[in-house]
């Protein structure tokens, strides 16, 4: 899930399962998320509608009249302000609690969300799109360009907090996504992933030690970042296998450079083999490492196939395929990973004493999911109990606030990817781990193709 390499921030993210509730990025997101969800709904139909509104700022698309970004602005001028000072205050109080470097923290994510505005704002003209630099990626490529040029201070990398904004984005997702779609595509994604999961991390497995001959738990790991979840996989898995700390950063550090690198491949080739948009969702979510990578290369596809506002449907299907399906196998391929290394790779004596823990399953659950379910249902939920009339306004003004709000959350992500990003990290992790994690792609990427756009492909296109 998350996407930055655990020697690039303040504090590593291996140790979020065994964290206090309280403690965790999983728990703020959620909280942050689901009280904004039902705040939108309740001022929508009983009053007070008008502070949201203000909040959520849109930057319009311009190209050669700055006139047009500046007269819309005009019209909410309070907008970027109100947006800052409010996500400010709850992040905030999220990383005090959470135990973050709360004035090093405030100043980075000040200094985050001016470059965010900036960002989005030339993101949106017609000459960056036509050069397929809309906000996403053009926030990705100046996060690595900087990233990678500038020896980034210690008090701006404190803010860098990718899965956070991340996880609060997908919680976000799941208040704009119907929960009949989720019944209706849910299992079949939990298929596809099952199969594309196997497939990749035996793959990985077996390349990294009968072919090169690794450790098995750090092929185990390897595995992990390339079938389940990113760079949470790897660290949920290296950590329940006791693999190695250096092999945990080394299979990270592969996770991320892949993920960037299918950012800028697979939207470019869904839209040149002409897929719809639900399947080239899915084939994103299928065969990217990281949700919040796999968010920017499905808006990146909305971008390239020239697909009207308001129209989500690589964003739905990829979050069906990569939360819904992908993301929810952590916590069962951690438990794998400690009975195999209890049982088989551990070259000690095993105390009689010792025990595998199956409590590992609950603790490494991605617990945002949770949260991204329970958006959802709230949501669905609410419409059904309104009129039609209601809900068709509930649905094009309380949700489109949220959705302007996931889309911020995301623009702070894509950053925070590129800037934590070091393609130096590459050549520190060794030709043979980098081949074995290559086979994965190769073979991930073409199964993943003929799962979304073959096989099921009645499915993912059925989803609007």
């Amino acid at each position: 899930m998350n996407t930055v390499p655990q020697h690039s921030v303040p504090k590593a993210p291996k140790a979020q399962a065994s964290l206090p509730f309280m403690k965790r990025e999983d728990t703020w997101a959620m909280i942050i998320a689901l009280l904004l969800t039902v705040t939108i709904t309740l001022t929508y139909l009983y009053g007070g509608f008008d502070f949201f509104k203000t909040l959520s700022v849109n930057i319009p698309g311009w190209s050669t009249d700055f006139g047009k970004v500046t007269s819309a602005m005009s019209k909410n001028p309070a907008g970027i302000f109100v947006l800052f000072g409010f996500f400010l205050v709850a992040f905030t109080i999220s990383a005090n609690i959470m135990g973050y470097k709360v004035k090093k923290f405030m100043a980075s994510f000040t200094v985050l969300y001016i470059l965010s505005i900036i960002v989005t704002i030339f993101g949106s003209n017609s000459f960056m799109k036509a050069l397929q630099l809309e906000t996403p990626l053009l926030a990705l490529v100046i996060g690595m360009v900087v990233g990678n040029l500038i020896n980034l201070p210690e008090w701006f990398r404190e803010g860098l907090r990718t899965e956070f904004y991340v996880k609060t984005g997908i919680v976000l997702m799941g208040a704009t996504l119907p929960f009949t779609i989720i019944l209706k595509a849910g299992p079949m994604a939990m298929l596809q992933a099952t199969i594309v999961a196997s497939v990749t991390f035996f793959s990985i497995y077996f390349a990294a030690t009968r072919l090169f001959k690794l450790d098995p738990r750090f092929a185990a790991t390897l595995g992990a970042g390339g079938s389940v979840c990113g760079v949470s996989g790897s660290i949920a898995v290296g950590g329940a296998c006791r693999a190695e700390k250096e092999h945990v950063s080394m299979a990270i550090s592969l996770v991320v450079v892949w993920a960037v690198i299918m950012i800028a491949t697979l939207p470019i080739v869904a839209k040149h083999i002409g897929m719809e948009a639900g399947p080239a969702g899915a084939w994103i979510g299928t065969s990217e490492f990281a949700d919040a990578a796999g968010f920017a290369a499905a808006e990146q596809y909305n971008a390239l196939a020239n697909l009207p506002a308001g129209d989500d449907r690589a964003v739905k299907t990829f979050t069906l395929m990569k939360v819904v399906g992908r993301d929810m196998f952590v916590g069962l391929w951690a438990l794998l990973a400690a009975i195999l290394s209890v049982t088989l790779w551990e070259k000690k004596t095993i105390n009689q004493s010792e025990r595998i823990d199956y409590g590992e399953v609950w603790r490494r659950f991605p617990k945002f999911v949770i949260g991204f379910f329970v958006a959802s249902i709230f949501t669905t939920l609410v419409i059904t109990a309104l009129d039609a009339k209601t809900g068709a306004g509930y649905s094009k003004d309380a949700l489109a606030i949220i959705k302007n709000l996931r889309g911020w959350t995301f623009t702070w992500t894509f950053l925070s990817i590129g800037f934590t990003t070091r393609f130096r990290d590459l050549a520190a992790a060794g030709w043979k781990p980098l081949a074995a994690f290559t086979i994965g792609v190769l073979i991930n990427v073409p199964l993943g193709y003929w799962l979304s756009n073959v096989i099921f492909v009645d499915y993912w296109l059925g989803v609007k």
